[in-house]
């Protein structure tokens, strides 16, 4: 079956033919239908992180399940299902005591699972390897799904959605009446903008580089549109009060809009980083400004969220309107056109590209 490989970091990764292992206990295959283009797979191209290789890319999808292992009963052959690229383990400490986003099992960024043609051990990214025609994973790594639900909605659930609304619902709190602040408008923070609207907060800026962003920002909720620049903490205090942001969110991943994020929240108020960034890219504040600031400065892993229960229940929100998910999908692409949409990500362009099989 065909995939999308990359040999080493900094590669151009290219549609290669590839062998799955057979299904075995626990296990399942799924086709994939639908995967979305995610900034964590560019990161396992850029360098920004370094899983082993060679390596199938690929984590947000969904697909039909089309083989199930002899003791699997979580989900029968047909089911639709989005993939789960951190599924938690429901018994260690974290898991145990309301936490499975952050499992101990949970997390990888590459797994063993299948080779190259010519026998060569093949890595999969986040456990999953999408970008396939299918996948063969752990049974608990999917999430049935209504069978009305579109497949590219399915598999955006699976990520961008889940990541910023939970970050919204369950790390933040956002409550009505707030101030919300939304720096980075990919698929993640534009998800962020719609579950803060959706929140009822009373004013969402929508900040990005790129000012062909604010169309995208507006669809999703925004009630102001910000392109980025020096003068971004003043100009958010000019639209809260001169008191600056109740909650902030960073959907980049870089110490200086996380940085930037910080000034421009209020004393007391919170900073929510949903983006993920280089192990070596610093973020330095003084002793003295935490202390004075009284803000908060915290990250959300995958949404604080439980896959299991929020993906279903957000499912049936995309079918009866109340979340809306058209706005985020802005290229339909093949497989072989990712390498341009990561172009098309590294220029702050679109929202999600996603490929549909």
């Amino acid at each position: 079956m065909k995939a999308l490989v990359v040999r080493a970091a900094g590669l151009a990764p290219s549609v290669e033919e590839i062998r799955l292992p057979e299904v075995g206990a626990g296990q399942i295959r799924v086709r994939i239908r639908a995967a979305g283009v995610c900034h964590s797979d560019l990161s396992m191209v850029n360098g920004t992180l370094n899983p082993p290789y060679p390596l199938v890319l690929g984590h947000e999808a969904a697909g039909e399940v089309v083989e199930i292992g002899p003791d699997v009963t979580r989900v029968p052959v047909g089911a639709h299902v989005a993939l789960n690229w951190s599924p938690p383990c429901r018994t260690c400490w974290f898991c145990e005591n309301g936490e499975p986003w952050l499992c101990a099992t949970a997390n990888i960024a590459a797994l063993e699972n299948g080779s190259t043609l010519d026998g060569a051990p093949l890595q999969v990214a986040l456990g999953l390897g999408a970008f396939a025609e299918e996948v063969v994973v752990p049974a608990h790594a999917v999430i049935e799904v209504p069978s009305s639900l579109a497949w590219e909605s399915a598999a955006l659930l699976g990520c961008a959605v889940l990541t910023g609304t939970g970050a919204v619902r369950n790390t933040a709190g956002v409550r009505s009446g707030d101030s919300v602040l939304v720096i980075g408008l990919g698929g993640v923070g534009l998800s962020v903008v719609a579950a803060a609207r959706a929140a009822g907060a009373s004013s969402v800026i929508a900040v990005d580089v790129s000012a062909a962003k604010k169309a995208l920002a507006e669809a999703a909720g925004a009630t102001d549109f910000i392109v980025s620049g020096d003068t971004l903490s003043k100009d958010v205090r000019v639209l809260t009060g001169g008191r600056g942001a109740d909650h902030s969110f960073e959907c980049v991943g870089r110490s200086g809009t996380i940085r930037a994020a910080w000034r421009a929240t209020r004393r007391g108020g919170q900073v929510t980083v949903v983006g993920m960034g280089r192990g070596d890219d610093m973020v330095q504040l003084s002793a003295l400004e935490i202390f004075s600031s009284a803000r908060t400065l915290r990250a959300s892993v995958y949404g604080s969220s439980d896959p299991d229960l929020e993906v279903p229940q957000l499912a049936q929100d995309v079918l009866t309107g109340a979340l809306k998910l058209d706005h985020l999908v802005t290229d339909r692409i093949t497989l072989a056109e990712v390498p341009v949409a990561f172009e098309r990500m590294t220029r702050g362009e679109g929202a999600r590209s996603v490929v549909t099989f």
